[in-house]
C-alpha cells in the first residue's frame, strides 16, 4: 500500500508540473491586447544574463530577496520596472529572450541585457548589446508572421508597445575603465553616435510594424554610488560625465518629437529617470527614503563596489537592515521600492515633457 502511495503522489507531481509549463506557456488574455516587448541594460534585464557568459550577473542572493524570496536575474531586491507595467496592463511578468523553453511571444517578450549598450564596444563580448537584441526581435516576428499570418501578425506588432531603457552604459564605461575614447570626439559627436544607434533601432522595429515606443532618458550617474569610488573621485561625483548626459536627454527629447512628426502612426512616452532619480537623491524623506547616496548592498565607499552577494571577485559585502529605507540596492541599481515609484509616476502621472503620452494612454491607443 505504501508504495502504491508514493507511485500515485509521484504520477500526480509528475501532471501537476505538466499542466503548469502548459499554462506558462498558453496563457489566456484578450483577443486584442498589448504586447510589451523590452529593450536595454541592467535596468530592465529581466534574466537574460543568467544565460550568457559573463560575470554581469544578479542570479544570486541577496537579489530578488523582497518580492520573489529567491534570485531571478534581477538587479535589484525585487520587481523592477517591466515588471510593474505588466502588471498594470494585467500581463503575466515578460519572460527573458534566451530563457530555457521561451517560444511563446503572446505577451512579448524582454531582450534586455545588464551592461549592455547602444555602442556595439560598450562591454563588447560581456552582454547583448543593443544590435543582437534588434536581431532577436527580428526573429521572433519572423516567428509571429508564421504563427499568426502577415495581417494578423502586423496588427498584433502595431498594438504592442516597445520599452527602452539604454546609453547610461556608454557614458559610464569610458570613465570606469580610464579609456582615451571620449578625447577622440566632442560631446557632441559622441553623443550623436550614441542616439543615432538607438535611433536605427527604432526606425528598423518601426518598418517591421512597430508604432508606440516607451523610452528612458539617462538618469543622473555622475552620483550614482560606483561612480563615487572612481580613482581620483574620493566619494564626488563625477561632474565630467554630466555634460554627456544632460546634451544626451536633450537631444533624445528632440528626436522622439521629430520621429513623431515624421514617421505616420509614431507615438511615444519619454520616461524621465532623471529628474526622478535627481529628485530623490536630493531629497529622499520628501519620498520616503532615509538613505540615498549609500547602496544597501554592497562593499566600500557608499557600498558602491560591485560585491554585492559576494560573486564577483569580491566576496565580503554589506547589506542593509532594512531595504525600504534605501534609493539604491546596489552600486548602481535602484530598490524596488524606487522602481515602484517611478513605474507609478510614468504609468499615470503628468508628463515631465511636451508632445508624448504618460504609459497608460500609450497603451490606451488604437
Amino acid at each position: 500500500m505504501m508504495r502504491f502511495s508514493l507511485y500515485f503522489w509521484a504520477l500526480c507531481t509528475i501532471l501537476l508540473n505538466i499542466a503548469c509549463n502548459t499554462c506558462q506557456e498558453h496563457v489566456w488574455l484578450p483577443g486584442k491586447h498589448v504586447a510589451l516587448f523590452v529593450f536595454g541594460d541592467s535596468t530592465f534585464d529581466a534574466g537574460n544574463n543568467n544565460y550568457i557568459n559573463t560575470t554581469v550577473k544578479a542570479n544570486y542572493f541577496p537579489y530578488g530577496e523582497s518580492f520573489f524570496k529567491n534570485p531571478t536575474g534581477r538587479f535589484s531586491d525585487g520587481r523592477i520596472i517591466p515588471d510593474f507595467i505588466a502588471e498594470y496592463v494585467k500581463l503575466p511578468f515578460i519572460p527573458p529572450y534566451l530563457q530555457p523553453g521561451n517560444h511563446d511571444f503572446s505577451i512579448g517578450v524582454n531582450f534586455a541585457s545588464a551592461g549592455a549598450g547602444a555602442l556595439d564596444e560598450t562591454n563588447k563580448g560581456r552582454v547583448i548589446n543593443l544590435g543582437t537584441q534588434l536581431g532577436y526581435f527580428k526573429d521572433v516576428s519572423q516567428h509571429l508572421r508564421k504563427k499568426l499570418g502577415d495581417a494578423e501578425a502586423k496588427a498584433f506588432l502595431s498594438r504592442a508597445v516597445y520599452l527602452f531603457n539604454v546609453g547610461s552604459n556608454d557614458y559610464i564605461l569610458p570613465f570606469s575603465i580610464n579609456s582615451s575614447v571620449l578625447r577622440s570626439y566632442t560631446h557632441k559627436e559622441f553623443v550623436g553616435q550614441v542616439i543615432g544607434n538607438i535611433t536605427e533601432v527604432i526606425e528598423d522595429i518601426y518598418k517591421i510594424g512597430g508604432r508606440k515606443f516607451a523610452l528612458g532618458n539617462i538618469m543622473p550617474s555622475a552620483c550614482v554610488p560606483v561612480v563615487r569610488t572612481y580613482e581620483g573621485q574620493n566619494g564626488a561625483c563625477l561632474d565630467q560625465i554630466t555634460p554627456f548626459i544632460e546634451l544626451h536627454n536633450r537631444e533624445f527629447s528632440k528626436l522622439l518629437q521629430k520621429l513623431q512628426r515624421e514617421l505616420k502612426g509614431f507615438k511615444y512616452s519619454l520616461l524621465d529617470l532623471y529628474t526622478f532619480l535627481e529628485e530623490r537623491m536630493d531629497h529622499p524623506s520628501k519620498y520616503g527614503f532615509k538613505e540615498s547616496k549609500i547602496a544597501c548592498c554592497g562593499s566600500g565607499p557608499y557600498r558602491g563596489i560591485s560585491s554585492c552577494g559576494g560573486k564577483r571577485g569580491v566576496t565580503e559585502y554589506e547589506l542593509c537592515d532594512n531595504v525600504n529605507d534605501y534609493v539604491f540596492f546596489d552600486y548602481g541599481h535602484l530598490t524596488e521600492k524606487a522602481y515602484e515609484q517611478f513605474s507609478k509616476q510614468v504609468w499615470d502621472g503628468k508628463l515631465s515633457f511636451k508632445g508624448g503620452y504618460n504609459l497608460k494612454s500609450l497603451f490606451e491607443l488604437n
